[in-house]
C-alpha cells in the first residue's frame, strides 16, 4: 500500500531515459515518451534522453556515462528485456550493477500479472544500483512502462512515500566508496 506523507516536502529526482531498440527513432519512441511524460507529471527532472541499438556494449557504455554524471540520479531503460537473441539490456545492466534490486523484478511481475496474466513471465525487468545511481530496465511497451512507473517507481522515487522509498537512502548509496 502506498502512502504519501504530506508533511514532507517533495524532492525532484533527476532521471535519464534510454530507449534500447534497433528500430525506434525519436519520432516514434512511444515508450520513451510515456516515461518522459510521467517523469514531468510527477515533478521530476528529465536529466537526459537517448536511443541506442540492441548492443550490449553500447548499452553498458551509455549506462556508465550517465552513472558518472552527477546530474543523473536514476536511469530508466526501456526495451531489450525479453527473451530473443537481441534482448541484451538486462545483461548490460548487470555488467554495471554494484548491487541488484532483486525485488524490483518480482514486484514488476506481480503488477504485470494483474494486467497481462501469465505473459508476464516473458519479461526480465530488473533494477540495481551503481555509483550512487539507481538503474531500472523496463520492457519496451508503453503499457509496461506505465505499469512500472504508476505502480512502483512513482512511489519509490517520492521521498514522501511511506514507510520507505529509494530517495531517502540516495545519500548513502555510494558510502562504501568513501570508506578508507
Amino acid at each position: 500500500m502506498s502512502r504519501i506523507d504530506e508533511t514532507k516536502d517533495f524532492i525532484p529526482v533527476r532521471i535519464a531515459v534510454l530507449t534500447v531498440s534497433d528500430t525506434r527513432t525519436a519520432a516514434d519512441d512511444r515508450s520513451g515518451d510515456t516515461l518522459v511524460e510521467r517523469i514531468a507529471g510527477a515533478g521530476h527532472v528529465l536529466a537526459a534522453r537517448g536511443i541506442v541499438s540492441d548492443e550490449r556494449a553500447l548499452i553498458a557504455a551509455q549506462l556508465r556515462d550517465w552513472i558518472a554524471d552527477a546530474a543523473v540520479d536514476v536511469i530508466l531503460t526501456t526495451g531489450g528485456t525479453g527473451l530473443t537473441g537481441r534482448d541484451v539490456t538486462v545483461e548490460a545492466h548487470r555488467d554495471v550493477y554494484e548491487k541488484e534490486i532483486e525485488a524490483f523484478g518480482t514486484v514488476f511481475t506481480i503488477v504485470s500479472m494483474q494486467k497481462i496474466g501469465t505473459s508476464a513471465v516473458q519479461s526480465r525487468a530488473c533494477g540495481g544500483v551503481a555509483g550512487g545511481t539507481y538503474l531500472f530496465a523496463l520492457p519496451g511497451s508503453p503499457g509496461a512502462c506505465r505499469d512500472a512507473w504508476d505502480e512502483i517507481l512513482r512511489w519509490q522515487l517520492d521521498i514522501r512515500h511511506r514507510p520507505c522509498n529509494f530517495v531517502e537512502i540516495m545519500p548513502r548509496l555510494d558510502e562504501h566508496l568513501r570508506r578508507k
